[in-house]
């Protein structure tokens, strides 16, 4: 017997499907199979693919929510449906993300000596090499921001590296506010550091992190994201 061509079982959601794709993406990324450095850019591929996701198919979605549009698609599901289902397709996804970076990019690249290091993880000479790096390349370039009842959120640009903090003044320990940094754009996100075991490294998005108390005299940094 053949079904109606209306039926909804017979289609698959054009949101879902992407995210399928991408990740078969990340399925590479995961496969052992891979030289370890094609399954990072695998990895970063995925990154870039569900930012141009967001940035297109999803601001579009919300437009049409915004909009009042509640006419549903061939596969029988409204714009708010869509939105749930993205939503939690997502946060799968970005878990998976990080699950194939933590648990395996890294040790992976950690057996062909090539290390990403957390700042707590680096040696004494390392620490100065990034103090000074921060003093003469990062430092100049920041401009931080207090976000208050004067000063409201500022504007960011699209894709930029953002960080923001919670200074807590020092002599006034209940108060605390809302600090951003935006690191620009022409620093590299991924900086080299002296080893002589092997090829370290560290990310961009810690050094505003680790000099945040010299751009916020009088505060503590009770937190940092």
């Amino acid at each position: 017997m053949n079904r109606q061509v209306e039926d909804p079982s017979l289609y698959i959601n054009r949101e879902a499907s992407w995210l399928a794709f991408n990740g078969r993406v990340l399925e590479e990324a995961n496969d052992e199979r891979n030289p370890v450095l094609e399954r990072v850019k695998f990895l970063a591929i995925t990154a870039s693919n569900l930012d141009e996701f967001f940035e297109v198919r999803v601001a579009g979605l919300l437009q049409r929510i915004e909009d009042g549009f509640i006419d549903s698609g061939p596969d029988a599901l409204t714009a708010q449906q869509e939105r749930e289902l993205i939503a939690r397709e997502t946060h799968k996804f970005v878990e998976e993300q990080y699950e194939c970076w933590n648990k395996k990019l890294m040790p992976a690249l950690a057996r062909e000596d090539i290390r990403v290091l957390d700042l707590k993880e680096l040696e004494p000479e390392q620490v100065e090499y990034i103090d000074a790096y921060c003093e003469k390349e990062v430092d100049p370039l920041l401009t931080p921001v207090t976000v208050d009842p004067a000063h409201p959120f500022p504007r960011v640009l699209n894709k930029a590296l953002c960080v923001a903090l919670v200074p807590r003044h020092k002599r006034v320990t209940t108060r605390s506010y809302l600090g951003l940094i935006t690191v620009p754009r022409l620093l590299p996100r991924l900086g080299c550091l002296t080893s002589k075991t092997g090829s370290h490294h560290n990310f961009l998005a810690d050094l505003p992190t680790h000099h945040a108390a010299g751009m916020h005299r009088g505060s503590n940094v009770h937190s940092a994201a």
